[in-house]
């Protein structure tokens, strides 16, 4: 079953906690579900340069807040924080305009991209949409998330026209341990697409940080 499903899902409320933080009844829960997603994606594609690795929301009757965690803080803030003054129109002018609500833009960063599933996965489509070749782009990514002493195991895989074959397949690659059926195990899993020119190429990425409730 560990291997299966989300890894990331399977530990919510163990390791890992929800990317959604607010309280909803039948009637709004859809729409703010909805929001949440169409929000993720809106940021995601219109600041893809600065390598955004997840987005928080948290909500309550006076304050939308939303987390932006990014690798290239610089990109987003701007000059005098001008980024995030026109981040925070965008956002409420597309998705809260008709609300009352207060809405508080907050930019943390990502300081060891390698520690990071959702960025690993991103830069690597990339290098996969300039025509890199697959198996050098995931030897040179594991060889430098395997120099970082917090990740414990590592695996890779790709899937699609790799090299631009004929027929689609998949390839993965792993260093060091992997413990799926492990709850308490600490486990970061991302996916990301490539877009090129015969075709989209999957690129998945597990990283293991040790156990969470290790004493030692």
């Amino acid at each position: 079953m560990g291997k299966k499903v989300n890894p990331v899902g399977l530990r919510i409320g163990i390791t890992n906690t929800w990317k959604s933080k607010w309280f909803g009844g039948k009637k709004e829960y859809t729409s703010n579900l909805r929001q949440d997603i169409e929000l993720r994606t809106a940021i995601s594609k219109k600041w893809k340069a600065a390598a955004i690795a997840e987005v928080e929301i948290e909500r309550s009757a006076a304050m939308i807040k939303v987390i932006v965690k990014t690798a290239r803080p610089g990109i987003l803030i701007g000059r005098g924080g001008s980024g995030v003054e026109d981040m925070q129109s965008y956002i409420k002018k597309n998705f809260f305009k008709n609300k009352n609500t207060g809405l508080k833009i907050e930019i943390q960063e990502v300081k060891n991209f390698e520690e990071n599933a959702s960025l690993i996965a991103q830069n690597i489509a990339e290098q996969l949409e300039k025509r890199i070749a697959f198996r050098r782009a995931m030897k040179s990514m594991l060889d430098q998330i395997t120099k970082n002493s917090t990740i414990k195991g590592v695996k890779i895989e790709m899937s699609g026209r790799l090299g631009g074959a004929e027929m689609a397949r998949r390839e993965w690659s792993s260093k060091g341990t992997l413990p799926l059926h492990t709850l308490r195990a600490n486990i970061d899993f991302a996916r990301a697409t490539a877009y090129t020119t015969y075709g989209t190429l999957g690129v998945k990425v597990w990283l293991y940080k040790g156990e969470v409730f290790d004493t030692k």
